[in-house]
């Protein structure tokens, strides 16, 4: 039962649910959607996702509106971004109308774990494609394995939307141009494990990564992605070693609505100096506030938060994404699909 489930204090960990959904590859066609309730999966020691990494993996959200109704945040949108990472690394692409249908199977059989409205936490949706078929020369697999589990979550950082702290270092890439970094694919965040734990270590949240190649310009948390408010305009970077966040897609729209200018474009390091407001946004996260970001090698720190409390324009836009994920606001857009139990 869920009732020894603390949902105003959930932290952005694993929880065990009922049941997920497996679907596989073989013979050049999917098969049928299947429903396990079991947390393991058997894999061939030659798969080609334990050795040359064939792996790409989704995050979105479903939430309990003040109607009861559970919603799921912009499902589309992430089976076309899993599309585009099955073709980076050259793996089966899972159909939109199958990663669709197997999502809200999942989250239809978990609903018991659809957190209630005002917790504060949501039930969060992984979907895993997997090159599941055995290869020992570096070659694209002849089988595949796409799940979805799910999973009630609290905040990613675990201030919730309070400022947090980053650090800058130049000691560590996220990921090349030309590379990764662009799709999600597990190699992009092991490359982030350890400047990661060096951030924590040093009291950071997370850390705010430059290009790699000329470290002039800003690319992203390890977790999310950066934007910056100066005056009337949202500005967030354009780079191919940037994820395209969902989260920061939909706040682009939302910046427009409340009458912001927006502009996706290469951001100068140097620019931390004149953003009024800067944040980290991205399915776990939604909007994380910055209230500094020091950067370590050079000594210079940028201070955004001086009480402790965000920005107003972060504030209205967390809101209007909020309130539309939980049915307080129309959804004009068209983001939200809804679960019937």
């Amino acid at each position: 039962m869920t009732g020894d489930i603390d949902w105003g204090n959930l932290s952005f960990t694993y929880t065990k649910t009922d049941y997920n959904i497996r679907c596989y590859f073989r013979d050049g066609k999917w098969g049928e959607l299947e429903v396990s309730s079991s947390e393991m999966i058997n894999l061939h020691m030659a798969a080609t996702c334990l050795h040359y990494g064939q792996e790409a993996f989704e995050g979105l959200k479903a939430f309990r509106g003040k109607d009861g109704r559970i919603r799921i945040f912009r499902l589309e949108e992430n089976a076309r971004r899993m599309i585009s990472s099955a073709d980076g690394v050259m793996m089966a692409r899972v159909p939109e109308e199958v990663f669709i249908e197997a999502v809200k199977k999942a989250v239809k059989l978990n609903s018991r774990f659809v957190p209630p409205m005002d917790s504060g936490a949501s039930l969060y949706i992984r979907p895993l494609l997997i090159g599941s078929g055995p290869k020992v020369g570096v070659s694209p697999a002849d089988e595949y394995l796409f799940m979805v589990f799910v999973t009630p979550v609290g905040p990613y950082f675990k201030e919730g939307f309070k400022p947090t702290n980053l650090m800058i270092t130049r000691q560590y890439d996220r990921a090349a141009p030309n590379g990764t970094g662009h799709i999600k694919v597990g190699g992009n965040y092991a490359a982030s494990l350890r400047s990661g734990s060096i951030a924590r270590e040093k009291g950071y949240s997370a850390v705010l990564y430059l290009d790699s190649k000329e470290k002039k310009y800003i690319d992203e948390c390890g977790p999310a992605n950066f934007f910056g408010i100066k005056g009337n305009i949202y500005v967030t970077p354009e780079s191919k070693s940037v994820l395209p966040s969902i989260t920061n897609k939909s706040l682009l729209q939302l910046a427009q609505e409340l009458g912001l200018k927006t502009e996706r474009r290469p951001v100068l390091l140097e620019e931390l100096e004149t953003f009024e407001e800067v944040g980290a946004c991205g399915t776990a996260a939604v909007i994380s506030p910055i209230a500094r970001i020091d950067d370590i090698d050079t000594g210079k720190s940028y201070l955004y938060s001086k009480d402790g409390e965000p920005g107003p324009i972060s504030v209205k836009l967390y809101n209007k994404l909020r309130a539309i994920q939980y049915g307080e606001e129309p959804d004009k857009f068209g983001w939200i699909t809804f679960i019937e139990e």
